[in-house]
């Protein structure tokens, strides 16, 4: 495996760890933002992640919103 492909394999993991991080914060009722705003200067990589999905996290939750949640079907 070339380094390149490696390390955006690595790249790959370590965002999705990230994103789960502040995925997990949101179904736990955390305050995201407070979290994103308290996230350490000397650690871009996750400031940027962080961002990034608390975007996508409001964005989805303005999708869902007024929306009830399907009851599963007796199949």
């Amino acid at each position: 495996m070339s380094p390149v492909l490696w390390l955006k394999r690595w790249n790959f993991i370590e965002r999705a760890r990230l994103e789960r991080e502040l995925w997990e914060a949101f179904e736990r009722q955390e305050d995201i933002e407070a979290l994103v705003a308290a996230c350490p200067a000397d650690d871009p990589f996750r400031q940027e992640v962080w961002q990034t999905t608390l975007g996508r996290i409001r964005k989805i939750e303005q999708l869902m919103a007024g929306k009830a949640p399907i009851p599963p079907s007796d199949s």
